[in-house]
């Protein structure tokens, strides 16, 4: 069976050898070097305990040093599978998606015709190079020049020049002996609507060659001279050989530099990554003339793991980032991503590398940010969120866009990062305190003005930090609220505001508050998503929070925390529990501020406040405490305790 030209490069393409390998060896930690594409195992193909198989998962080749067997991803399953040529392609095509064609007894026909067009290609090639060196391109060397590009550089990027006329390259073409109908379908050449004379697509412009990773010229881009043409850059039209969503512009001499560098830039145009190569930077690619394809994605993640996406710092820039987050969420997951670097407001790769040099670009691509931070920036950025609509809007909005990411250990990652990055947006600085407190009480002093100080004893701060040492209670206290949470998914929505303004202390137990909040608003008609809340939990959080929280002996005690127990129950519990902890949470924090305020000196105002923080404290814990029917004696004698110093205190001062 003879397959269409292009069918097998596609495939490779598309498919993975790391991961086609990968499933018949074991790699070797040491030796392999995921970022670089570079695995290392023992070889399939012969019995051995050395790592000696070697696979380039950028080239899409593998070559063992012991029993010297090599390849690609076809001939591997050919080989590992025992089975013929074409059957092996069909595994691979299944596994890549790709529809295998049907028996198609021309195919070697349309191979030759294919090779006969790249023939064309070449002779244009020569054509545009040939003109450029001419007397006839002075105002295209002159530009080139004022782009600072050199010898070398022309020559490395073939840059040539399409004479303003119309058939200079046709007739070239065509005194060569190349019939009409194949200079059209190379794209060079355009038949009128009423049957005249064929004539060139590209006139007046500077010539860059689109090679594919073969070395071969598939297309070109022209950028026009006349600053009044419809389209300063034009490239060719789809053909045979040149589909532009899967093609990306220095794709081949990228993708050896990307190994050397570990990097890969993506740039906006021609120019940019001709500039960026002449300064160094010869791991660049570009999209060709439009907004990235989920194709051409796929191939950039082929060349490297985590490209950096740098874009003028223009409007048209920063659109294109956009959008490209939307194209590039669903298809992410672990060992593909993407960072953004959004270069200086009205700057291009070129500017910057003429103003500030190559140590100042590489500066920039290494403060490259990730994806997250700029679907933040895009949700956010010139928008007010004053009203708890809003914050509802954005909850919402942010909410859709982390639900287009398939991969689940990915997703859960994203919503904690915007978790924090929420938390950042909304807390108020509290200078250093529990950030998690929403208010601040004013003292004494700062709402009637200053009173005479005194002196504070060591006593008061010991009482003080005495009275915190019932923090370590809080977890029994946090881990009720959340597992309560979790097994009333409709009470945890009625409390949304509340669980999201709840301060969690415990560390260990943030990140289930997160997945919480993740999510909340799943419905069970969501893709891959299970009818169970608390599945989608552990499914983000990789294991049974659950059991984590009912490890503790008085949650397993806990009549409402059983299975079967009436929702409702359920739903006060939370309640409850949410209201007292904010109530404890809140009189701490005031005491903290209060002792962050005794600098060696006190006055009636901070005293008035820590009475009244200690008051309330005793009062929510006593809240607790009769719920539970326990009596924590010590937080109730260092309440008294405190009592009586303050009012000493305050009796000194009256004394004297």
């Amino acid at each position: 069976m003879s397959l269409p030209p292009g069918f097998l490069e596609e495939l490779r393409n598309r498919s993975s050898l790391s991961q086609v390998v990968g499933r018949k060896v074991t790699w070797e930690q040491k030796k392999t070097n995921i970022s670089k594409g570079d695995y290392w195992a023992p070889c399939p193909f012969h019995s051995e305990k050395t790592a000696s198989f070697h696979v380039d998962d950028k080239k899409g080749f593998y070559y063992c040093f012991g029993c010297h067997e090599k390849g690609d991803a076809i001939s591997f399953i050919r080989n590992s599978e025992n089975v013929s040529f074409i059957e092996a392609v069909e595994i691979l095509a299944r596994e890549a998606g790709m529809t295998m064609p049907a028996r198609d007894p021309k195919a070697q026909e349309k191979i030759d015709i294919n090779k006969e067009l790249a023939n064309i290609m070449e002779s244009a090639v020569q054509f545009y190079k040939m003109q450029f060196n001419g007397s006839n391109a002075k105002s295209a060397k002159d530009y080139i020049k004022s782009r600072g590009l050199s010898g070398d550089t022309i020559n490395i990027f073939e840059i040539g020049f399409a004479p303003n006329d119309r058939t200079s390259l046709s007739q070239f073409l065509l005194n060569k002996g190349i019939p009409e109908d194949k200079i059209i379908d190379a794209g060079l050449a355009i038949k009128p609507d009423d049957g005249g004379n064929i004539f060139d697509r590209f006139r007046g412009r500077i010539m860059f060659p689109i090679r594919n990773t073969q070395g071969r010229c598939i297309a070109f881009g022209g950028r026009a001279m006349d600053p009044n043409a419809r389209a300063k850059y034009l490239n060719s039209n789809e053909t045979a050989l040149f589909d532009k969503g899967r093609s990306l512009y220095n794709h081949g001499l990228a993708r050896e530099a990307s190994g050397k560098a570990n990097s890969l830039i993506v740039a906006e145009g021609y120019m940019d990554v001709i500039a960026l190569s002449q300064f160094g930077f010869k791991h660049a690619v570009a999209p060709l003339g439009t907004a990235i394809t989920e194709n051409q994605l796929a191939l950039i993640w082929r060349i490297h793991h985590e490209p950096i996406i740098a874009l003028d710092g223009d409007t048209a820039g920063l659109r294109a980032a956009l959008r490209l987050i939307d194209l590039a969420l669903p298809l992410l997951e672990t060992g593909k991503s993407l960072r953004f670097c959004i270069l200086p407001t009205g700057q291009d790769p070129d500017d910057i590398l003429k103003e500030k040099g190559a140590a100042y670009m590489q500066e920039l691509l290494e403060n490259a940010v990730p994806m997250v931070n700029l679907l933040w920036q895009r949700e956010t950025e010139g928008k007010d969120f004053d009203s708890p609509e809003r914050r509802a809007l954005l909850d919402k909005s942010l909410r859709t866009a982390v639900m287009k990411i398939r991969d689940k250990s990915i997703r859960h990652h994203y919503g904690q990062a915007i978790k924090e990055l929420r938390y950042k947006l909304f807390a108020p600085i509290n200078n250093g305190l529990n950030p998690l407190n929403k208010s601040r009480s004013l003292g004494y002093s700062q709402v009637w003005g200053k009173k005479p100080k005194l002196m504070a004893s060591a006593n008061t701060k010991s009482s003080m930090l005495a009275i915190q040492s019932d923090e370590t209670n809080w977890r029994l206290r946090e881990s009720l609220i959340l597992a309560s949470a979790i097994k009333n998914q409709s009470a945890a929505l009625k409390n949304e505001s509340a669980l999201e303004r709840c301060p969690i202390t415990t560390p260990d137990l943030v990140e289930i508050m997160n997945a919480i909040l993740i999510n909340l608003h799943i419905k069970k008609t969501d893709a891959g998503m299970s009818d169970s809340f608390e599945e989608n939990i552990q499914n983000s959080l990789g294991y049974s929070p659950i059991d984590k929280l009912m490890k503790l002996k008085p949650l397993k005690k806990h009549p409402y925390l059983k299975n079967n127990t009436d929702p409702d129950l359920i739903q006060q519990t939370l309640e409850e529990e949410l209201a007292k902890h904010v109530a404890l949470i809140g009189a701490q924090n005031e005491i903290k501020e209060a002792e962050q305020d005794l600098t060696g000196l006190v006055d009636e105002g901070l005293t008035w406040r820590l009475q009244q923080a200690a008051m309330a404290k005793t009062k929510a814990t006593r809240a607790i405490e009769e719920e539970d029917s326990e009596t924590d004696e010590n937080s109730l004698e260092m309440s008294k305790n405190l009592q009586n110093m303050l009012d000493n205190q305050i009796w000194v001062k009256k004394t004297r």
